[in-house]
């Protein structure tokens, strides 16, 4: 960095400091997003090198998985809650990313996605996507599909129908309010394959669950779920 561009960054972050989305503390210049104490002490669950885990035990009965993971828990005011608070309504797009990176990391040396051939993020409506500016589970992909080396396909599977927020709802309201909302417009392209299929936060499961009914129409397809954070109380 020439003494220009140091200057000029240091004139700006003197009046518009970065700050770590976890803890909001400043950043150092070597930092992106998260500061290092905060990276080191995210509360990983580390499911994604345990087969029988509780993400994928969320959606036992209910639909057939090869695997499911979280890369956070997620609990009400804690540093997980702040991350996604500043992805999903402040649009920080570069945290997502950050994220999904760190995370594809891990997922790609573990066994149970090592073969995945594509990845594809919860869509939103486009009336939602619109008011919003973009889709957090995007940029989460993005990230991903950087660090895992693999495609990230973001206009295959859609969302047919405007749903209310799943915010306070129940596990049945929550079934019932996005059952049968999502469509596949090409289903030769995801045919045979193994899917990874991403969100921002699991809950009850019932947005990924609706999305697998349109994903199994295409044919032999063989299903993981990966999300930032999984919220289990």
């Amino acid at each position: 960095m020439s003494w220009l561009s140091r200057l000029s960054f240091d004139f700006i972050d003197l009046f518009y400091p970065s700050v770590c989305a976890a803890c909001y503390t400043k950043l150092n210049k070597d930092e992106k997003e998260i500061c290092l104490l905060c990276k080191k002490s995210l509360p990983k669950t580390d499911f994604h090198l345990i087969d029988e885990n509780p993400v994928k035990k969320l959606f036992w009965g209910r639909i057939p998985l090869h695997h499911a993971t979280s890369y956070l828990y997620f609990t009400k005011h804690s540093k997980v809650q702040n991350l996604l608070h500043n992805i999903k309504y402040n649009g920080n797009k570069e945290l997502a990313q950050t994220i999904g990176y760190m995370f594809g990391k891990e997922l790609k040396n573990s066994v149970f996605y090592k073969d995945v051939d594509l990845i594809i993020p919860v869509p939103l409506h486009p009336k939602k996507l619109k008011k919003r500016g973009f889709n957090q589970s995007e940029y989460f992909g993005i990230g991903l599909s950087e660090a895992m080396e693999v495609p990230l396909s973001v206009n295959n599977l859609i969302r047919q129908t405007n749903s209310s927020t799943q915010t306070k709802k129940n596990r049945f309201q929550r079934w019932e309010n996005v059952s049968e909302i999502f469509a596949i417009v090409e289903p030769d392209k995801i045919a045979n394959r193994h899917l990874l299929l991403i969100d921002d936060v699991i809950t009850t499961g019932a947005t990924l669950e609706a999305c697998y009914q349109a994903l199994a129409k295409s044919g032999n397809i063989r299903l993981s779920m990966a999300s930032i954070a999984v919220s289990l109380l």
